[in-house]
């Protein structure tokens, strides 16, 4: 079963033609999907028409309705004045929309959640101080909060130094394994080798390959 159908896409920007040139891809329930790719290769192009971020484009794009999603570092303020929990619980919002107070049901989801990622004891700190690493362990539960079927991360270790990286592709190696959907883009191509099911390289706006990592030549993306 596909969570994610692309057939055909393109896109441009008004400063930027063809930033897209007819992509078809698809992602699979319960696959490690990791997109790579030279920076202005599209590869963030591409996750933001998926979560209808980027309007105008052309093709289809079928998806189903749970996706968290946990955008660049740089694009999130890093020194938001909440605690972990708040930060957490802002993933339901989505859930929530014809009132202001939280349902009992996403407190619930949100407990179970920061238990498994190992944050919830430490609940009541404040986000912006913690580490880098931290920060995204709480990004990730937030975007598990608003999405039940899949997560689809931008970068997600962009800036941090190479052992969080691989605690954090080890926890998402985990929620794989408890059938989570994971869609991640990186420009880290030795590591989505190893943690990744299928891979999908872009460059230049083009799928270049697509397809288990076994079957990957290094070389072509970084």
């Amino acid at each position: 079963m596909d969570l994610i159908q692309i057939k055909d896409l393109k896109f441009s920007y008004p400063t930027k033609k063809d930033t897209l040139k007819g992509i078809n891809i698809a992602v699979e329930k319960g696959s490690f999907t990791c997109i790579v790719g030279e920076n202005g290769s599209g590869k963030s192009t591409l996750l933001k028409c998926i979560l209808g971020l980027n309007k105008g484009y052309t093709g289809e794009i079928i998806k189903t309705n749970y996706i968290g999603y946990l955008p660049q570092k740089s694009e999130i303020q890093s020194n938001f004045p909440a605690t972990i929990e708040e930060v957490v619980l802002s993933g339901t919002i989505s859930n929530n929309i014809k009132s202001i107070f939280y349902k009992k049901e996403d407190k619930e989801k949100a407990r179970e959640i920061m238990e498994k990622l190992e944050i919830y004891d430490i609940r009541k700190k404040c986000f912006a101080n913690l580490s880098g690493g931290q920060q995204q362990r709480v990004l990730i539960a937030r975007a598990l909060c608003a999405g039940k079927d899949i997560i689809v991360l931008d970068e997600p270790t962009n800036g941090l130094d190479p052992s969080i990286s691989i605690q954090i592709y080890e926890l998402l190696k985990k929620l794989k394994e408890d059938s989570m959907t994971i869609l991640i883009v990186s420009h880290d191509v030795e590591r989505a080798l190893k943690y990744a099911d299928k891979v999908v390289e872009i460059q230049n706006g083009e799928v270049t390959f697509c397809g288990v990592p076994s079957d990957f030549k290094l070389g072509g993306a970084k």
